[in-house]
């Protein structure tokens, strides 16, 4: 009886000191690079959809430690340190730098002496809230106003929370699509819906980061597929052109057809005898 009695005592005490040991210590969030990336992604696509003339996009931990960072194209040089010092202040204060920047300007100009590594008390800072814990920040500079700034910025904070939304296009706007050709949906870190027409034949395309879903909706066309391009020219990142393709496989497509052509491989509309709609959906 007594050993029983002796068990069920270190049992109760070893339980005591678990509860004890668990009510010291809170489930932490860590912000991964993945995260981050993501982030900088929701930036440049807000950054697009602006037509932002540049930006420098930062993102820190929870501790102000740099995690990632990209600067745009048309961007200043400095942009880079000012954003990843506003990411930075807006971690270690666990505010917005917009605030310390209105503070500043309502006279309490003391805050300007805290140390530069610590400080940037500019607008576009913003901390990254996740289940009611700030596990980093976002820091954006470049943009064509501070309030610019901040836009992006939050648009980066909110990308972990947000959650995507339905996207419905009427028979009018697919039609008025259809008619010149023209993107309907466009997340460019993940897949873009392209209403495209054709005439007559094009150059010879290659997309190194995009497959390409194509979803024939009327007409016919001649297309070639794989084989080596010739004459590519570099017109975008990622973005090859060319005059023709030696080799390849030749087909003929028309209503209904579906073809996916997988990133990096040369696709021609070598022969279009009619108008031609097709839905293509970039997948990267």
């Amino acid at each position: 009886m007594k050993t029983i009695m002796k068990t069920l005592f270190v049992a109760v005490a070893m339980l005591a000191m678990t509860a004890l040991a668990q009510a010291q210590l809170t489930e932490k969030k860590v912000l991964t690079l993945d995260g981050a990336r993501k982030i900088i992604d929701a930036v440049k696509m807000e950054a697009k959809r602006l037509n932002a003339p540049g930006a420098a996009i930062a993102v820190v931990d929870d501790g102000g430690n740099l995690l990632a960072l990209e600067r745009l194209d048309d961007t200043f040089a400095a942009g880079s340190q000012i954003s990843i010092g506003k990411a930075r202040t807006a971690a270690l204060f666990k505010r917005e730098t917009k605030a310390f920047e209105e503070i500043i300007k309502n006279g309490r100009t003391a805050m300007v002496t805290l140390p530069d590594s610590l400080f940037t008390p500019l607008q576009g800072g913003v901390p990254i809230l996740v289940d009611g814990q700030i596990v980093g920040a976002v820091g954006v500079s470049g943009a064509a106003s501070a309030q610019q700034d901040t836009e992006l910025a939050m648009s980066g904070a909110n990308a972990l929370s947000a959650k995507a939304a339905v996207s419905f296009f009427d028979k009018e706007k697919v039609a008025s699509a259809f008619e010149k050709g023209a993107v309907l949906f466009d997340a460019s870190n993940k897949y873009m819906v392209h209403a495209s027409h054709r005439d007559k034949a094009g150059l010879v395309e290659v997309h190194e980061q995009d497959a390409d879903i194509i979803y024939v909706l009327d007409g016919s066309a001649v297309l070639v597929t794989g084989g080596e391009i010739v004459g590519g020219k570099t017109i975008a990142p990622g973005e090859i052109r060319g005059t023709d393709v030696k080799g390849g496989e030749t087909r003929t497509i028309s209503k209904g057809d579906v073809i996916i052509v997988p990133a990096g491989t040369p696709h021609w509309f070598k022969e279009v005898p009619g108008p031609l709609n097709y839905y293509v959906v970039k997948a990267r």
